[in-house]
């Protein structure tokens, strides 16, 4: 156990869970995690490995003994027939036969319907009536001659969720944590590792649970296939459910006008779509209507009454182009059906979450520390959808007024969302909202700008923000910064008069080092240049290589070259160099790093493997140790210094196994974690370097 378990495991005693039990546990039940977790959550909320272990034996007892599989179902049937009583492990639907005034409900694995359902449990558990939900449920079988009876009885009926919140407990044990802390503490709850993501991804991870803590917040994610983005609809909680994008009707989604009975956006918190993307779908116009102004107004019709209702509503979808393509030929909405490839629709969207960036899910992605259980932490996010922090950034930063209601409501829903999620404290720090504010406008910045794409009528806002002292920050999308020929159809932004816009962080293409330039003995650019997260299209070979083209000796300083990644970076910058420099040129590459005080070995044996490959290719490559060492930069006796914010650690975790994967074999598909780089020329020719 890390120090960060322990921490977590002493601050939330009893309601947290080591998150790679779920595997161990869950066999080939077909349950939903939160159904699991429930269960180790009673047995398993410890750090005692013995205590872990037989509450894992006691769970697995559970799953084999209660839990219906659909092909045992027979048998389970036939049990309870002839023992009278069984308790099981199901999900249980029940609806209302009003002919005989009475409530039945149907038993999904173990197949059986019209058991009988006292009010009372209806009135407790209205849910029951709507998709159904899961419970621990105990079944009696009493013979009948009455073939209009069924002999089976519903006895009691207990839903997999957590009764109780404590808030001031939650509360207090949250101001044990620091921001990066609590972010890593929810991320882990949801399953991963948070040493595998960087803060960007961090926070898309976080923007899946919104709409489960902010009433009526629509969110969309489309993307590439197996980044997960249905799996925290679909088994997080029990107040969330995931449908498939073909079969929702009105009467399923908001109402039945034959019966009056209220639809699934009147009993759960949050209603997804699964497989919303497909130009060849052909979703009904008047479900479309009612949608849009469900989404609009957070209200629907039934006839001439109308009804409200809290819901939120999640878009995702799978994309089959890349970024560049859609942006160039049509716009990020492309996979959508037409009838939701439409303005009225997509202006109702608050956040579109770029799935092109979030990771498709490999082994190593998945957490085995400690985490909250996945309900109590469902019941914390319901807990504070009666909080409102829409106007937390007020205090510190103005809106620009060209920001319209629907773009500044977006905003506004994103940031409360977020706000609630990692500072429910109100602790929040100046920078802190400032990273969150310029998160939450860009995610609605996107959905803006691709509708005005293909619809004209819409004014172009200027999102950007003016802050306590005056300075105006204006906020980009990572697609707009590294495809500027494809972003504006129209061309760039022209912001209206006596306004200015923030430094650009993220300089242009025709801005940075290109290799043709060195060679071709144009002046390269000076200054520090700042790369976001998740930037792409980034290389050795168009950072760095211009500026150490035509050196002779280059010194290397780099606290961190030990891991194997660190060091396939330099190998992969050497290999550029080779690829840079004439035939019968030799350059002298010296090394200074500090010793892996873990793996001393492995670490010096990298180095001379390293040197024995690239000597023949006119690359003298020395090292030596200096544990004194702090900062990182590139020196060459032509006069360059180079300081690296992270070294040459600047990718993020890519699968390094897979040699089929293009991030493994082209850094240009590679994302990168947040960086900064420098570059100075020196007086003179540090021919002494």
């Amino acid at each position: 156990m890390t120090d960060f378990d322990r921490k977590i495991c002493e601050a939330f005693p009893g309601l947290v869970v080591r998150k790679d039990l779920v595997k161990e546990v869950k066999g080939n039940a077909i349950v939903p995690t939160y159904v699991l977790e429930y269960l180790l959550g009673q047995y398993c909320a410890t750090s005692d490995e013995t205590s872990i272990q037989t509450g894992i034996e006691s769970v697995k007892n559970i799953l084999r003994e209660h839990y219906v599989h659909r092909n045992e179902a027979g048998l389970i049937r036939s049990m309870i027939k002839e023992t009278g009583y069984h308790k099981v492990i199901d999900k249980v639907s029940v609806s209302l036969n009003d002919r005989a005034d009475v409530y039945e409900a149907a038993f999904s694995n173990l197949g059986i319907n019209k058991v009988l359902v006292p009010s009372e449990t209806i009135k407790r558990h209205p849910k029951l009536l709507v998709n159904g939900i899961w419970c621990i449920a105990s079944l009696e079988y009493m013979p009948t001659e009455d073939k209009n009876q069924s002999p089976w009885i519903l006895e009691s009926l207990k839903p997999i969720q957590l009764s109780h919140f404590d808030r001031e407990l939650f509360l207090n044990a949250r101001k044990l944590f620091s921001t990066e802390e609590w972010i890593n503490l929810l991320v882990q709850s949801i399953g991963f590792d948070p040493e595998q993501f960087g803060r960007r991804n961090k926070l898309f991870q976080l923007m899946r649970l919104v709409p489960y803590c902010e009433r009526n917040y629509n969110l969309m994610e489309l993307g590439p296939k197996g980044t997960g983005k249905s799996h925290i609809y679909s088994e997080f909680s029990p107040h969330g459910i995931l449908l498939s994008g073909g079969e929702v009707t009105v009467p399923k989604l908001f109402v039945n006008n034959s019966n009056g009975r209220l639809g699934l956006v009147g009993y759960w918190d949050a209603v997804a779509f699964d497989e919303f993307a497909g130009k060849q779908k052909k979703p009904d116009k008047k479900l479309v209507d009612i949608m849009k102004n469900y989404m609009a107004n957070k209200s629907f019709s039934r006839g001439v009454d109308m009804l409200s209702a809290e819901a939120s509503m999640i878009f995702v979808g799978n994309t089959r182009h890349s970024v560049p393509y859609m942006l160039k030929n049509s716009d990020l909405f492309d996979e959508l059906p037409k009838e939701y490839h439409d303005s009225a629709f997509l202006d109702r969207i608050h956040f579109y979450i770029p799935g092109w960036e979030v990771d498709i899910i490999r082994a190593e992605m998945f957490s085995d520390g400690y985490g909250f259980v996945v309900d109590y932490l469902a019941e914390i996010l319901r807990a504070f959808r009666d909080d409102d922090r829409s106007a937390d950034y007020k205090k510190f930063f103005t809106l620009d007024s060209s920001i319209s209601t629907r773009d500044r409501d977006g905003i506004k829903k994103t940031m409360s969302g977020l706000m609630k999620l990692i500072f429910p404290n109100h602790d929040a720090s100046r920078d802190e909202i400032k990273n969150l504010l310029d998160f939450a406008i860009e995610g609605r910045k996107r959905v803006k700008d691709q509708m005005m794409r293909f619809d004209t009528t819409y004014s172009r806002p200027f999102f950007q923000y003016t802050d306590e002292t005056g300075n105006v920050v204006k906020v980009k999308t990572l697609e707009e910064s590294e495809y500027p020929q494809y972003y504006f159809i129209h061309g760039e932004d022209v912001l209206p008069e006596g306004k200015t816009p923030s430094q650009d962080p993220c300089p242009s293409s025709a801005d940075e080092p290109d290799k043709s330039t060195a060679q071709s003995r144009k002046p390269l650019p000076e200054g520090n240049f700042t790369y976001p997260e998740n930037s792409k299209g980034i290389t050795f070979d168009h950072l760095l290589i211009p500026y150490l083209h035509g050196a002779e000796k280059i010194v290397i300083v780099d606290p961190y070259l030990r891991n194997y990644w660190q060091i396939r970076n330099l190998m992969e910058l050497l290999q550029d160099l080779i690829k840079d420099k004439s035939s019968d040129g030799e350059i002298t590459v010296h090394i200074v790093t500090m010793n892996d005080e873990f793996a001393p070995s492995r670490q010096t044996e990298f180095f001379d493997q390293i040197a024995a490959a690239v000597m023949p290719a006119g690359i003298h490559l020395t090292y030596c140790f200096d544990q004194t060492i702090h900062d990182r930069d590139i020196t060459t006796d032509t006069g360059w210094k180079i300081i690296l914010g992270r070294g040459l650690d600047i990718f993020q975790n890519y699968d390094g196994n897979n040699t089929f994967s293009l991030q493994n074999a082209l850094q240009s598909f590679r994302a990168c974690k947040s960086f900064g780089i420098t570059y100075i020329r020196m007086q003179g020719d540090n021919k002494g370097v």
